[in-house]
């Protein structure tokens, strides 16, 4: 029984670090070292930029995210925008081609988002790129906030903020994930504050053109690689949450899952080939980021809380003490709450405790089911789109 509590002990203290724990950690050393110096928007030179836009059968919303693209506040000399249509077959080439300046490149064959960019970087002649999907739309001053940050010459890269707009009181599938994305949004800037983000979000991310990559045209999460490759080099990737891209949430939970469960299988992917960045002795600041804010959460977690389950289970059958009783209580109640959010799902109905909790075992349920998809290698990088609203 002894060996039993200890493992249950332990198991709690590694979901609660994971989760709320190391951020503390990252508080306090963000609060002991010196505070980077920032310049303001638009301060000093405007560096000239690109913008590179992947877009795959986006003829809904291609002329609005053109249109947005070229209301962005910043000279019209120092930003070029390169869209890339390969394998549409939709209007989307035609709807680029209408716009002269746009430089538009389109090829028949479709090989994936990763084999779009690194086509349109060989166009790229400015020393900031930035990233951005096809269906997000991008605050006015995005531009000028994300170019700020690289007065500071360890900055290789910048994250902008992601953020899903809500449909309506009933919107489930919004609900969770803005929730979701609100809280990955501050982790996000915990790291880059303590010392960097790891890992951007391709709606929106920037990078210094010397430095990318090609991460390779079968990875999934190529965002997270080109921006993790950066920090492996030795260079920073800061976060701006005044320069933020607005996405629809997903149609449904259906296509929610579609989306987690392709992310998780490229989360498995990404981990596997960026293993050295789990030596703490050769990427102190990097690994403790890393580690405990992706690959805990990926790996370990998900294994933890139904072991937590059943060691508590089992711990309360053996009348090992009250605490255990409030343990599991707890977990019960969190887990029936869950169970609500699912039946309210079915009803089309946003309880918001209810479905949090819902959400929080629906991100964990896709991260097994993603697994299983990485170790059968059936995850292709020509994914079908998850449909949003």
């Amino acid at each position: 029984m002894f060996t039993m509590k200890i493992l249950l002990w332990v198991s709690l203290f590694i979901v609660f670090y994971t989760y709320a724990g190391y951020t503390l950690i990252a508080l306090l050393l963000t609060w002991i070292k010196e505070k980077r110096k920032i310049a303001a928007p638009g301060e000093g030179t405007l560096l000239p930029v690109t913008l590179v836009i992947a877009a795959y059968n986006e003829e809904i919303c291609i002329e609005e995210k053109i249109r947005n693209c070229l209301e962005l506040d910043y000279p019209e000399n120092a930003l070029k925008i390169i869209i890339i249509s390969d394998g549409s077959s939709d209007r989307t080439p035609d709807i680029i081609g209408r716009y002269s300046r746009i430089l538009h490149l389109h090829e028949d064959k479709r090989e994936g988002k990763v084999a779009a960019i690194d086509r349109a970087m060989k166009f790229v002649e400015t020393p900031v790129v930035i990233f951005t999907d096809a269906n997000t739309f991008l605050n006015p001053g995005a531009v000028k906030n994300i170019v700020r940050h690289y007065n500071d010459p360890k900055t290789g890269g910048v994250a902008g903020e992601k953020r899903v707009r809500r449909e309506g009181d009933q919107d489930l599938s919004g609900a969770g994930e803005g929730l979701y994305w609100k809280y990955e949004s501050l982790l996000k800037k915990i790291d880059a504050d303590c010392y960097s983000v790891v890992g951007a979000a391709g709606e929106l991310f920037s990078v210094r053109t010397a430095l990318y990559v090609n991460p390779g045209t079968d990875v999934i999460l190529d965002d997270f690689l080109i921006s993790l490759d950066i920090c492996r080099k030795g260079y920073r990737v800061a976060y701006e949450p005044d320069a933020y891209a607005v996405e629809g949430p997903s149609a449904s939970m259906k296509e929610e899952q579609k989306r987690k469960v392709r992310i998780s299988a490229g989360a498995f992917q990404a981990m596997l080939r960026m293993a050295d960045l789990m030596n703490l002795f050769r990427y102190p600041k990097l690994g403790f980021l890393y580690l405990s804010h992706r690959v805990f959460r990926w790996t370990i977690c998900p294994l933890l809380l139904p072991l937590i389950l059943a060691l508590n289970s089992w711990l309360v059958w053996k009348n090992a003490g009250t605490i255990y009783t409030v343990l599991l209580t707890g977990q019960l109640l969190f887990y029936g709450l869950a169970g609500l959010g699912a039946l309210l799902a079915l009803r089309k109905i946003v309880f918001k405790p209810a479905h949090l909790a819902y959400y929080f075992l629906f991100i964990n349920i896709s991260l097994y089911l993603g697994f299983v998809r990485f170790l059968k290698g059936n995850q292709s990088v020509l994914w079908e789109k998850a449909k949003r609203s």
